[in-house]
């Protein structure tokens, strides 16, 4: 059975598939999760050539946190050349993976204290 990708679904899978140098906030990931829904809509698969480059842009960040793949179709015109299409994909497997993981809460956050560690003559002037 197929997993619907909700708006809310695909928002907590790029929150938890982005790089965390990018550190994604929750309204930027649900903006991008409702703007690429648009384009799929109730589909799997997309033709790349709809997109914009900004677009475009988007979906290889989303490639590159496993939600999206490629794909090409090759065929042969009436005039004999080879045409490629190329297609972008829904990985719904690895979105309901991401859905899954528990984000980690700034709070959960280890902080080190490392000035805390050192002793009150290190702060001593010497000279």
């Amino acid at each position: 059975m197929e997993i619907t990708i909700t708006v809310e679904d695909l928002t907590t899978a790029i929150k938890n598939g982005i790089d965390d140098n990018l550190e994604m906030e929750e309204e930027q990931a649900n903006m991008l999760a409702k703007h690429v829904l648009n384009f799929f809509g109730y589909s799997d698969r997309i033709i790349d050539n709809i997109l914009e480059p900004e677009d475009r842009d988007a979906f290889y960040m989303l490639e590159d946190a496993g939600i999206l793949t490629t794909e090409r179709e090759e065929t042969t015109l009436y005039d004999g050349r080879e045409w490629r299409i190329h297609y972008w994909l829904f990985r719904r497997d690895k979105i309901g993976g991401l859905m899954e993981l528990e984000p980690v809460a700034a709070e959960d956050e280890i902080e080190e204290d490392v000035y805390g560690e050192l002793s009150d003559d290190i702060w001593r002037r010497s000279g």
